[in-house]
């Protein structure tokens, strides 16, 4: 069921509705301007989004920014793709981005929220994001060193 919310600072709103993302944007965003995702297929960006929930962040109907959560809405989630378009950065839009996220009834009770960041410590420290506080209990697998 997708929600709307608007955000009434500075004609922003931040969306959860899936059929207002501009897939075209946030796939030229993660592919060629992003640290993590560069190079990454149209279709991966359409599949990733059609599995998470998503958030749009828009300034008068235009897309400016976006995250998603990969969630099971019960135990576990994990922050993604955060971004707003370098256009509009430093006008707090990304704290309210994260504000409307971790104020989102269907996150609400979550066991572990996790996240990865080369650059926006600070940002998510604000949140209650810390460092791992035992890091070598956490392992992964990563199949793609890039796209």
């Amino acid at each position: 069921m997708p929600l709307s919310v608007i955000y009434s600072m500075q004609h922003i709103i931040i969306s959860t509705d899936k059929t207002k993302l501009e897939l075209n944007y946030i796939h030229r965003y993660l592919s060629e301007e992003s640290y993590w995702a560069k190079n990454i297929p149209f279709n991966v960006v359409r599949k990733s989004i059609e599995g998470s929930l998503c958030f749009g962040v828009y300034n008068n109907d235009t897309q400016i920014g976006f995250a998603r959560v990969i969630t099971d809405y019960a135990t576990f989630a994990y922050l993604a793709d955060v971004f707003i378009d370098k256009d509009h950065r430093g006008k707090g839009f990304s704290k309210q981005l994260m504000q409307y996220i971790m104020s989102c009834e269907r996150l609400k009770g979550l066991r572990v929220f996790m996240l990865a960041t080369l650059d926006a410590h600070t940002l998510y420290e604000q949140f209650g994001f810390k460092p791992l506080k035992e890091p070598t209990r956490y392992m992964s697998i990563k199949f793609f060193e890039s796209y």
